[in-house]
């Protein structure tokens, strides 16, 4: 008996259906093929078409609909334009670099167009309604603050630097401009460091500029008055630590006026002491430190007053003097006019006014934060610093007019941390800022003006004092203020 063989039998069956198989690879991948030639070719036009009209669609709405921006014009009452949509759905900004950082420009979130930095960001949905921001910017006044920014840095071969123009009446920010800036245009080409705006986002340690907020919480608290008198032998030692005077100097007895009109360290920290540590921190506090100011701009960041709260003594006899705290521009300057302001703390703004759609609109009012200091105190600091201007700044002095301000040469951290905490600083590095407001006995305008490790010089009082003069001499003659004194 023999066995059925099934082999071949099985074998035809397998090659047939293998056949079949590779049959069907080939017939799909044919489809797949014609599919793909017909979607990248005959169809190509079509699908570009489609996603365009999709694209076209979705700036219509993010884009074509979002609200313009204007820069004011306060001498004639008009307005410039600042941002507003192209004949192709771009965001245009005519002003090119102008008030790059306070405006921001229109990028993306994710798959959507969208406001990013400055006002573009913190109106986001404002614009896309379709609202138009009229902001207190003056575009004169812009002008001349970015002209003046840009010689000062040039002269001292400077990397960067800041001014912020405000009214200290209202809290409107008149001019803010900074430098090296960048065209939201074309920010694609800039980097990120370029969109943050130097007057909110960046912090710096004020140095001498910070001496008239620890003088105003000595005299608010009646801790002393201008005429209280100290010994200055040029240096004060506590717990190891020698502090000196910047010129390394004494100076015997002084009142608080001349701590201000001689930048002393030790007076500064005189009156720190008679303050109290308590006290002296909830001044600070008070003014705005260490906290948002709420102005509206993307991304503010609140300084950093943090080592006063370590309870370590030398901490608060080095912020006496602006040293070891950091601040913001706009921190400082909103400061120094709570004191042009008869001790009123307001809120800085740069909208001054929203259009609707239905032409509607929202005007912006002065919003008081709380009053640091009495009207007695800020009428002792102006004059006080009326003659830090009178008898130190020669530059900054206006005929006809009364000046208030100070100035600051800070050093800057290196960020390298040294024993028990200490900061460590950087050697032949410095910050130069100029504070002041006039007319001082009836205040128009504060200015502050910061400038980045300049080369060639070594204080603020040379530095920067002639152009504060240069700028404060052309806010009088823009406003036609007549003159305050003989």
């Amino acid at each position: 008996m023999t066995s059925r063989i099934v082999v071949k039998p099985a074998a035809r069956t397998g090659s047939r259906r293998l056949g079949l198989f590779v049959g069907a690879i080939f017939i799909l991948v044919g489809l797949v093929g014609y599919r793909l030639f017909n979607l990248s070719f005959l169809q190509h036009e079509n699908f570009l078409k489609t996603a365009q009209s999709q694209y076209q669609k979705q700036s219509q709405t993010t884009i074509a609909g979002r609200g313009s921006i204007y820069l004011s014009d306060l001498a004639t009452g008009g307005r410039h334009l600042a941002a507003a949509n192209g004949q192709s759905n771009t965001r245009l900004y005519p002003l090119n670099t102008s008030a790059a950082q306070a405006l921001g420009f229109v990028g993306f979130s994710g798959a959507k167009r969208a406001g990013q930095y400055g006002v573009e960001a913190y109106y986001n949905e404002t614009l896309t309604a379709g609202g138009d921001l009229v902001l207190t910017l003056d575009k004169n006044i812009q002008d001349f603050a970015e002209t003046k920014l840009e010689q000062v840095l040039k002269k001292w071969s400077a990397p960067a630097g800041t001014i912020v123009i405000q009214d200290p009446k209202t809290g409107a920010i008149l001019a803010m401009a900074s430098s090296p800036s960048y065209d939201p245009n074309n920010y694609g080409s800039y980097k990120l460091q370029n969109f943050i705006n130097p007057a909110s986002q960046e912090v710096y340690e004020p140095g001498s500029s910070f001496k008239p907020i620890t003088l105003a919480a000595a005299l608010d608290s009646g801790a002393v008055t201008p005429e209280t008198k100290y010994i200055d032998s040029g240096t004060v030692e506590i717990a190891g630590y020698t502090i000196k005077n910047f010129d390394e100097q004494s100076h015997g007895v002084q009142t608080m006026r001349q701590v201000l009109e001689r930048s002393l360290n030790t007076g500064a920290i005189f009156a720190e002491q008679k303050t109290g540590d308590d006290n002296f921190l909830n001044y600070i506090v008070n003014f705005g430190f260490g906290q948002k100011t709420g102005v509206d701009l993307a991304g503010e960041t609140s300084g950093n007053i943090t080592n006063l709260y370590t309870g370590r003594k030398i901490n608060f006899l080095t912020a006496s003097f602006g040293q070891g705290i950091a601040v913001t521009p706009i921190q400082l300057i909103s400061a120094y006019s709570v004191i042009a302001n008869n001790g009123k703390l307001l809120r800085p703004y740069l909208v001054r006014e929203i259009v609707n759609q239905d032409g509607s609109k929202q005007v912006a009012k002065p919003k008081i934060l709380g009053s640091p200091i009495s009207e007695k105190t800020a009428r002792d600091l102006q004059s006080m610093l009326i003659d830090v201007v009178d008898k130190g700044f020669d530059k900054a002095r206006i005929k006809g007019y009364a000046v208030a301000g100070k100035t600051g040469t800070a050093q800057i951290p290196n960020s390298t941390a040294t024993s028990a905490g200490e900061i460590g600083y950087l050697s032949n590095q410095f910050i130069h800022n100029f504070v002041g407001f006039a007319p001082a006995d009836n205040p128009r305008f504060t200015v502050l003006i910061k400038m980045d490790r300049p080369q060639g010089i070594k204080f603020a009082a040379d530095s920067l004092s002639p152009v504060f003069g240069e700028i404060a001499r052309y806010l009088i003659r823009y406003f036609n203020i007549p003159p305050t004194r003989q």
